[in-house]
C-alpha cells in the first residue's frame, strides 16, 4: 500500500532534520526516538542489500518507523554529492563504523561543515575515532564492546560470566548518542558553530559499569558475579518460590523490620549485629547466611503474587518477575497506552510499543511504517530540486536504488 511522504507536525523535535548512515541497533535506534519524537529522518541504506536489520521478522517494524529510506552508494564520487546535497539543510548526521571510516574516505567533518557548517556530527564506532589504531579500527559488536568494558564481567555466576541482554550495550549506547546529538544541537543553535561527537560505545559501557569499577579502581575492590543475588546486600536479587519468581530490593529501616518478621528473624531485630535503625542488611553481617537461607526458603513456600502484594503493603520494593507472556496481561501498561498498533507497507497489522517517553504538550506518534528499500530516493531527491532526468540517471548508474 501507499505510505505517507508529507510529515505531519508533531513532537518536540518537529523541525529538526536527521540523516544517518548505520545498521541495525544502537545508532538507528537513536534516530528512531527523534523520529518519534517529530524529528524527519532520513535512513541511508546502500545499494546493495541495505540494512541487515531487515533480515529481521519483527524489530525491522517497530524500530524504523516514521523514516524515510533513501538508497545511496556515499563513497561513489556521484553518491558523495548527493550526500552533501542530504546534509546542506540537515541538523544532525550520525553514521556508525570503524574509527576514522568516513575520514578515510574522504568524506570528512570539513568537508560537511564546508557545506553546512551548524550541523551536528556524531561517528558511532566500537573503540573510537582516536587512540590505539589496532583498536579504533577493530570491529565491533554489541557483545564484544560489553567484554571489552568489563560488563560480561561483571554479570553472570561466579563460575561463568554472561552477557546482559538483549542487546543491552547498543540500546545503552542509543541513548549515549540521542542525547550528546541533542545537547551538541541546542549549542549549535545557539551559536550557529556545529559539533563532531565521537561515540565510542565502550565509553558508555565503562560509565555505565563504574559502581563497581570505581571501587577498584580507588580501593583495589573486586566484586564477585552476584549470579540471582546482590554483591553486598542481603534481600535483594531474584528469588525462587513455588510458582515463579520475584525480584526484590530490600532497604530502609522500617523494610528491614518487617521483613526479619515475615521470614521469622524477628528475634534479630535490635541485637548488637542489627541494631534498631539498620537500614541495609549487609552481607558481611554475620547473620547474613541465616537470613538469606530463611529468605530463600520462605519464597519456596510460598506463590509470588501473595509475597509481592504483602511486601509491597509494607513499601518493601518488589515486583513478580514477568515474562513476555505475562506483560501483555498488566493492565497497567494498558492504562498508560503502552501497546500501539499501524499498518505496515504490506498492509498487515503490527503491533507493538508506542512512543516513549510521554510529552504532555506535544506527544510523539507514529505517522508512517518502515518503508521499502530506498522507497523514498525519488521522494527525497525530488525534494532536493533533482530533475527527474538526473534521477534516473543516478539510478541507471547505480548511484542510488529506488524501493517501491
Amino acid at each position: 500500500m501507499a505510505i505517507p511522504t508529507e510529515k505531519p507536525s508533531y513532537g518536540p523535535l518537529d523541525g529538526v532534520k536527521v540523516v544517518y548512515a548505520a545498521v541495525e541497533l544502537a545508532c538507528p535506534k537513536a534516530a528512531d526516538l527523534m523520529a518519534d519524537w517529530g524529528a524527519d529522518v532520513v535512513w541511508l541504506e546502500n545499494t546493495g542489500a541495505g540494512d541487515t536489520i531487515r533480515d529481521t521478522p519483527y524489530v525491522k517494524q517497530a524500530e524504523r518507523r516514521n523514516q524515510r529510506s533513501v538508497a545511496l552508494n556515499y563513497f561513489s564520487d556521484e553518491g558523495r554529492a548527493v550526500f552533501l546535497d542530504l546534509i546542506r539543510d540537515a541538523d544532525i548526521f550520525m553514521e556508525a563504523s570503524k574509527g576514522g571510516t568516513w575520514a578515510r574516505k574522504g568524506i570528512t567533518d570539513e568537508v560537511m561543515w564546508e557545506v553546512n557548517p551548524r550541523l551536528v556530527i556524531v561517528h558511532v564506532s566500537g573503540f573510537g575515532q582516536t587512540g590505539d589504531p589496532k583498536m579504533v579500527k577493530r570491529a565491533a559488536y554489541d557483545l564484544t564492546v560489553m567484554a571489552y568494558a568489563g560488563i560480561i564481567a561483571q554479570n553472570g555466576t561466579p563460575e561463568q560470566p554472561m552477557l546482559p541482554g538483549p542487546y543491552a550495550g547498543d540500546y545503552f549506547n542509543t541513548l549515549m548518542i540521542a542525547s550528546s546529538s541533542l545537547a551538541a544541537l541546542y549549542r549549535a543553535a545557539k551559536t550557529g558553530q556545529g559539533e563532531s561527537i565521537d561515540v565510542a560505545m565502550h565509553e558508555t559501557l565503562l560509565a555505565i559499569g563504574q559502581y563497581y569499577l570505581v571501587d577498584y579502581l580507588n580501593e583495589g575492590i573486586k566484586w564477585p558475579r552476584p549470579g540471582a543475588r546482590n554483591q553486598n546486600l542481603c534481600g535483594i536479587g531474584e528469588f525462587a518460590c513455588k510458582d515463579g519468581f520475584l525480584g526484590v530490593c530490600l532497604y530502609g529501616v522500617d523494610q528491614n523490620r518487617y521483613f526479619l518478621e515475615a521470614i521469622g528473624l524477628g528475634h534479630l531485630w535490635g541485637t548488637e549485629h542489627i541494631p534498631e535503625g539498620t537500614s541495609a542488611l549487609w552481607l558481611s553481617n554475620p547473620h547474613a547466611p541465616e537470613i538469606q537461607s530463611a529468605f530463600e526458603r520462605y519464597c519456596l513456600e510460598r506463590s509470588k503474587h501473595d509475597i509481592e502484594e504483602d511486601f509491597a503493603a509494607h513499601r518493601i520494593a518488589v515486583q513478580v518477575v514477568n515474562d513476555l507472556e505475562d506483560l501483555v496481561e498488566q493492565e497497567h501498561l494498558r492504562l498508560r497506552g503502552t501497546w500501539a498498533d499501524w499498518q505496515t507497507a504490506e498492509g498487515e497489522t503490527f503491533h507493538g510499543l508506542s512512543v516513549f517517553p510521554k510529552f504532555r504538550n506535544n506527544p510523539g506518534q507514529v505517522w508512517r511504517p518502515m518503508p521499502a528499500q530506498g522507497g523514498d530516493t525519488v521522494d527525497v531527491l525530488t525534494r532536493l530540486g533533482y530533475a527527474p532526468e538526473r534521477i534516473e540517471r543516478l539510478i541507471d548508474e547505480g548511484v542510488v536504488k529506488a524501493g517501491e
